[in-house]
This record gives C-alpha cells, sequence and structure tokens, in this order.
C-alpha cells in the first residue's frame, strides 16, 4: 500500500479523534449519556476511526506496532453490527482513555511517513 494512502487513513483517524475531543469537550458521563446527538456523532465518527484502521491492513501493525489493531478491528465491527451491545460508560471510556494514544500514535506515524515522504522527493 503506498504511502499516500497510509497517510490518507492515518489523517482520517486524527481528523475523527478531534472531532470527538471537541463534541464532548467538558463533558462527564452523565451529559455524555444524555445527549443523543454527541453520542451518536461520537459513535459514527469511533465507525469511521475503526474503518480507516481495516483500510490501513498490514501496514497499521508495521507503522504502529504497540496498537491493539485486533481489538480496534473488531471494536468497529461491534459497531457496525452489535450496535445495541455497546454500553455507553464503555464508549465514554474508549473516548476518555484509549482515543488520546491512538490520535497521538497516528499523529507521530504520519509525521514518520511525510518525514520519509519529503526525504525521497
Amino acid at each position: 500500500m503506498p504511502s499516500n494512502k497510509a497517510s490518507r487513513y492515518l489523517l482520517h483517524i486524527i481528523e475523527n479523534a478531534e472531532s470527538i475531543f471537541r463534541y464532548t469537550e467538558g463533558m462527564d458521563f452523565t451529559q455524555f449519556e444524555a445527549d443523543r446527538k454527541t453520542y451518536d456523532a461520537v459513535e459514527r465518527c469511533l465507525q469511521r476511526i475503526t474503518e480507516a484502521v481495516i483500510r490501513l491492513g498490514d501496514q497499521a501493525e508495521a507503522l504502529i506496532p504497540e496498537v491493539p489493531w485486533q481489538r480496534i478491528r473488531g471494536f468497529g465491527n461491534r459497531l457496525r453490527h452489535n450496535y445495541d451491545s455497546i454500553e455507553e460508560d464503555r464508549l465514554f471510556d474508549i473516548v476518555r482513555t484509549d482515543l488520546p494514544a491512538l490520535c497521538a500514535h497516528a499523529q507521530s506515524a504520519l509525521e514518520k511517513l511525510r518525514d520519509s515522504s519529503s526525504s525521497q522527493g
């Protein structure tokens, strides 16, 4: 897979994570749970993130081996096929605990890809 595609999918991860951070800024779990528009927007952004991870394929593991890619892909399947079994507190926990690290890793990998592209060109 060419690095420009990988860059695009990493950017999708970052952009959707940043949207989630904006949507949930200043919210506690009770507010998040009560705000269906925000909940739905966060769920949709997480679906996009997991789809970008799927499209990254094996390159995800090569770029950032410390991320649990298979778990993220599995969570995407749950969002798409078992959405009614997702617990609100688990979704909020992912946003607060797991997503910042994923976003930081994606940003770091994107910078590395851009640096390697500019040094080759």
